[in-house]
């Protein structure tokens, strides 16, 4: 099984094309995205195109503060039980339960405060505790705003004006990676470091794939390799530093089973969003 997630910023616009040609590439059984601005208007019908661009199911949680996200998912799988979560994130998150053959996967997207460290632990806290599952498979997948706590983050965030750098610090000026602890605290593991690998490949050529397989060896593998920066890219402005916001995180019996999990960057992804997109395959 294939899961990529993406922030298409501001619900993609003329770019969204683009966004469609990478992930209809990429094959995905699951896919969650982020900043689907007006996606929920009018009946859902901009939700509805992009469903029948990529020949999916696709569940919608819309904000009240902000922009929805959404889970997409493709036959043969089917949702068969969803959740919307508006009112406790700044943004939102879509939760849909879908069945395989190792059992129920819940699939959480998320989009979390972009703008308060503070505020981004809270609900970091809020949803690790709710979705905790050591004994379910359960992946939380998104745009979490945060920082690694394995990371050394000092000069990416040296390289930032105050303004953008202070949505990266705690009170004492560190570098603030609360959110991300919070979901390890709970047992969530951050797939990149088991299962993580650079990709580049070349616009217009796809990456098609076989559920269940890669070529990155077991979600044992290690560390990942490469600098699996989701930000920035060509699109991207002056807001980011070169970092990991972006996240796939897996309860224990789901990172078992991470076969491989890549950032896809190329001229068309450079181009489409100010984010990268992730995949991951499962053997599920």
């Amino acid at each position: 099984m294939r899961v990529l997630t993406w922030n298409i910023k501001n619900g993609g616009g003329d770019r969204l094309p683009s966004i469609i040609k990478v992930i209809d590439q990429a094959r995905p059984d699951v896919v969650t995205l982020q900043e689907l601005q007006g996606f929920h208007r009018y009946g859902g019908r901009r939700l509805r195109e992009l469903a029948t661009a990529l020949d999916m199911t696709a569940h919608l949680a819309p904000s009240v503060l902000a922009q929805p996200v959404a889970v997409l998912v493709r036959e043969p799988l089917r949702i068969v039980r969803r959740t919307r979560i508006s009112w406790r994130l700044h943004h939102a998150a879509a939760v849909a339960v879908v069945p395989t053959p190792a059992g129920p996967l819940t699939v959480v997207s998320v989009h979390l405060n972009p703008f308060s460290p503070y505020r981004r632990m809270r609900e970091a806290r809020w949803l690790a505790a709710r979705y905790a599952t050591p004994n379910g498979l359960t992946l939380i997948a998104g745009d979490m705003n945060g920082l690694d706590p394995a990371g050394d983050h000092t000069a990416a965030l040296a390289s930032l004006p105050d303004l953008y750098r202070k949505r990266h610090l705690t009170p004492d000026g560190r570098a603030d990676t609360r959110a991300l602890a919070a979901f390890h605290d709970e047992g969530f593991t951050d797939l990149w470091h088991t299962a993580g690998t650079d990709l580049w490949h070349s616009a217009g050529t796809g990456d098609g794939h076989t559920a269940g397989t890669g070529t990155a060896g077991t979600g044992t593998a290690g560390t990942g390799t490469g600098d699996g920066h989701t930000v920035p890219t060509a699109y991207a402005g002056h807001e980011f530093a070169p970092v990991r916001l972006d996240y796939l995180l897996a309860s224990p019996p789901l990172a078992a089973r991470a076969r491989r999990l890549q950032v896809i960057r190329d001229d068309l992804t450079a181009h489409a969003s100010d984010h990268y997109p992730l995949q991951a395959d499962f053997g599920l």
